[in-house]
């Protein structure tokens, strides 16, 4: 098969290096990727938001699989554009249609979704310009800490969450009066605040089956001790030792079958990942965010962890054949942590060039910013480099990681290096 992975992150870096391992794979193209994917396939430079420029592509290359990495896309409706189209409609696309994908493209609707479908999350009101005094109202009503969150696309960074009354008042104003968020923010969220450690859980629907990938923790902040902005995600960790057999026992009954119940009964179009960002409250398993990719530094803890052909998942899906599936995870640990330009996630420096960044078997490094010009590797985004590190327990596994991100070197590199120590 000839398969084209649209991104350019570490995300589609991990799922391209999975991809490339696949024997049913003949030829791979990432679209635009970066420095990483460069090494398994074929980058091509094209704007993955214009679909008249992905039509071309996947004509000239015949594609017979797109795998839609980031979210965006698929907000704007490409799995749609392809269905509509007279050449393209036979081609597999593997990502939700616009109805689907928003369950991240709307908090509101993402919300309301599991309002009806009774999945557990917290409670939460949605204001916006012209209802932003009962908004502010409405912070007076309920206890800190004020979580509140754009209704759109936000690139992972349009949730705030403040201790103080006047500051969550001053922020509600600049999110939906002064554009904090431009567009994303015209609608915002106020939700309550839940108590607990939070967990990702990935999965392949068709909405009809589905498979539970491993579970991952990622880290948000940019400061230690998650301090600071947020960030699209410092670090990651899997497998998580709190989602016991017990947890996610609750996650599959109250949270994945209920949210592909939900996507079949609503009749949304939806062949692809869904992530449900969860809160551990107690033992019980609470809603936070979806997400319709996988994440991203998360995909390049899970991705590593399973021992399947994941393109063979991938057509089984498409196939109707999920339940054919049987899962295989690797023991051990898998963790990474994000190398990031300094600055980051505010303004930052590029063009940086990288060096020292040679592997061995307890790691893997996934690019996400970074370009090759005149045969070097410099940095070229926020988030640089995902260190990827591979052990028997969780000690082990963070030793690789950061032993290979302290390694690699460049004039403005910047780590957390508290990654995992919550856990240990």
């Amino acid at each position: 098969m000839n398969i084209l992975i649209l991104g350019s992150g570490g995300r589609e870096h991990a799922i391209s290096w999975k991809i490339s391992q696949s024997k049913l794979c003949k030829n791979l193209f990432i679209a635009p990727g970066n420095a990483g994917t460069s090494l398994l396939g074929n980058n091509l430079s094209i704007n993955m938001n214009n679909f008249e420029e992905v039509k071309k592509l996947v004509i000239d290359k015949s594609i017979d699989l797109v795998i839609v990495g980031p979210e965006e896309p698929l907000v704007n409706g490409i799995v749609d554009f392809f269905k509509s189209d007279k050449i393209l409609r036979n081609i597999k696309i593997f990502g939700p249609g616009k109805n689907g994908a928003m369950l991240e493209g709307s908090k509101n609707f993402s919300k309301d979704f599991m309002f009806r479908n009774n999945i557990p999350c917290g409670k939460s009101k949605t204001f916006d310009k012209n209802t932003i005094n009962e908004g502010l109202n409405f912070l007076e009503e309920i206890n800190s800490p004020y979580v509140l969150k754009a209704d759109g696309l936000a690139g992972g960074k349009g949730v705030l969450i403040l201790d103080d009354l006047e500051e969550a008042k001053s922020e509600l104003i600049k999110m939906i009066i002064e554009k904090k968020f431009g567009e994303a923010s015209n609608n915002v969220l106020i939700e309550e605040y839940l108590e607990g450690i939070e967990v990702s859980v990935f999965a392949i629907t068709n909405g009809k089956d589905y498979v539970i990938l491993p579970e991952a923790k990622d880290y948000k902040r940019i400061g230690e001790k998650d301090t600071g902005l947020n960030t699209g995600g410092m670090g990651a960790v899997s497998p998580v030792d709190f989602a016991d057999d017990e947890f996610m026992k609750k996650v599959k009954e109250r949270v994945i079958e209920r949210t592909v119940d939900g996507i079949k009964k609503e009749n949304l179009d939806y062949t692809g990942f869904i992530f449900a960002g969860l809160m551990n409250v107690d033992g019980n398993p609470f809603v936070i965010e979806y997400n319709v990719r996988m994440g991203d530094p998360e995909t390049q803890v899970v991705i590593p962890r399973i021992k399947n052909d994941l393109l063979e998942i991938l057509i089984k899906c498409f196939e109707n054949k999920l339940s054919e599936v049987d899962l295989n995870f690797t023991k051990g640990y898998t963790t990474t942590v994000i190398l990031a330009s300094n600055g980051y996630p505010e303004s930052y420096p590029k063009g940086d060039e990288i060096n020292n960044l040679e592997e061995d078997s307890s790691n893997k490094i996934f690019h996400a910013g970074t370009i090759i010009k005149d045969n070097k590797v410099l940095s070229n985004g926020g988030r640089v480099l995902a260190c990827t590190g591979f052990g028997e327990n969780l000690n082990e596994a963070l030793s690789s990681s950061y032993k290979i991100a302290n390694k690699i070197s460049w004039k403005n590199k910047y780590f957390r290096k508290d990654i995992g120590n919550d856990l240990k």
